[in-house]
Formats: structure tokens, C-alpha cells, sequence
């Protein structure tokens, strides 16, 4: 399965087109949500894209969580009041922490919303024993690999033809000591700046199990 591979996001031209957080969460995955989540996948990722199937074997792995982020409709009359624009996963085995996916819906990049998800994985993860988080991901998306460098993350090795559609490269990268006091303090941080973008609020749900 292929991880960790959230297309670049543009530069906001302007700070009004960043949505409402109010109207936004991140809740568990279910299986209804499939059917929000395929155009999504399929968009992101091409041929390689993950299958209905994939997605409810994941849900029910026990080693796995996996969200989405939801967006309230601004009109309660509308149908459907829920429209799923990201989702995210990660494993969870003994002391070990590995992001599998992360994707946003392909008109709502550029809104930081992937970062707000990558933060939620990292956020439900400090309650735990993690020592090392990793994730791949593909070689020339240089806009997610900027943004899990900012978060500390290192490359750390190449899986050499890794993705099947390209028989592109996956680069593995890896945040070592999670929770030692620099990476502590670097996410706080991070954090924060996230929460200033939206106005000192964070999306319900976010960093919750």
C-alpha cells in the first residue's frame, strides 16, 4: 500500500480562502464513507489507488486508525450536511508509528488542511509510547516532503521503484525520539502557528482517538 503521499499544496494567494473551522472535524472512518473517499483517492493517486475493500480491511486492522475530515454544509437543508474533503490513516505497533495515507480533495489544497490532518496523526500519537513515526512517500513530491521536514522529519533510505503506476521511487522518512523534549517543542510550536491560521481554533475531533 502506498503511504504518506499528500500532493503539494500551492501557496494561498490570499488568507480569506482559508475555510471555517467551525464547520470543519475529523472523526473516525467508517464504512459509508467509501463512497466520499474513492474520487478523492483515485484523483490523488491514479492506477495505484486503494480499493473499497482496502479501505474497510484497513478500518477493521487493529493496528490501524484511520479519519476524515469532515465539512459541514452551510445550509442544514442541503443534502448531504457532510461532505468528506481529506482523509488520513496511520499504524500503531508496539513503540513504532507509521502514517499509511493522507490525501485532500484536489480543490481544497492550499488551504493547509493537509498539514491540519499530518498535525492530527502526530497530535493522537502524544498520549502514547512512540518512538520513531515514519511514512513514505514519492520521490518528487517535494511540497509533502517540505512539509514533514518542518516537522522534523528526516529521509532516512529509498525504496527504489516502489510505486507501481511510475516505478517511481518512495523516499522513507523518519521523526527518531517523538517524544524527546526537541520534537516536543517543535511541534507545540508548529501547532500553534497552525491554530493562528485559523483564527486560534482547531477543527472538532482534532487529535482525538
Amino acid at each position: 500500500m502506498e503511504s504518506s503521499h499528500t500532493p503539494p499544496e500551492p501557496a494561498l494567494s490570499e488568507p480569506s480562502s482559508l475555510p471555517d473551522v467551525s464547520r470543519l472535524r475529523i472523526r473516525r472512518m467508517r464504512d459509508e464513507d467509501t463512497a466520499g473517499i474513492l474520487p478523492i483517492e483515485s484523483v490523488s493517486f491514479g492506477r495505484q489507488h486503494w480499493s473499497p475493500e482496502s479501505f474497510r480491511n484497513e478500518m477493521n486492522n487493529p493496528l490501524g486508525r484511520y479519519y476524515v475530515f469532515a465539512e459541514a454544509a452551510q445550509d442544514a437543508a442541503e443534502a448531504p450536511c457532510e461532505q468528506i474533503i481529506g482523509y488520513c490513516g496511520l499504524w500503531v505497533v508496539i513503540d513504532e508509528a507509521h502514517i499509511t495515507t493522507l490525501a485532500v480533495h484536489p480543490q481544497r489544497r492550499g488551504q493547509h488542511l493537509g498539514e491540519l490532518l499530518f498535525s492530527h496523526c502526530l497530535d493522537r500519537l502524544m498520549g502514547q509510547v512512540i518512538h520513531v513515526v515514519t511514512l513514505e512517500v514519492r520521490a518528487s513530491n517535494t511540497g509533502a516532503q517540505a512539509l514533514y521536514q518542518k516537522y522534523g522529519f528526516e529521509v532516512m533510505g529509498v525504496r527504489p521503484r516502489y510505486y507501481q503506476d511510475t516505478h517511481e521511487d518512495a523516499l522513507i522518512m523518519s521523526l527518531n525520539a517523538f517524544l524527546g523534549e526537541e520534537n516536543r517543542k517543535r511541534y507545540a510550536e508548529l501547532k500553534q502557528a497552525l491554530m493562528q491560521k485559523f483564527n486560534g481554533a482547531l477543527p472538532q475531533g482534532f487529535g482525538l482517538p
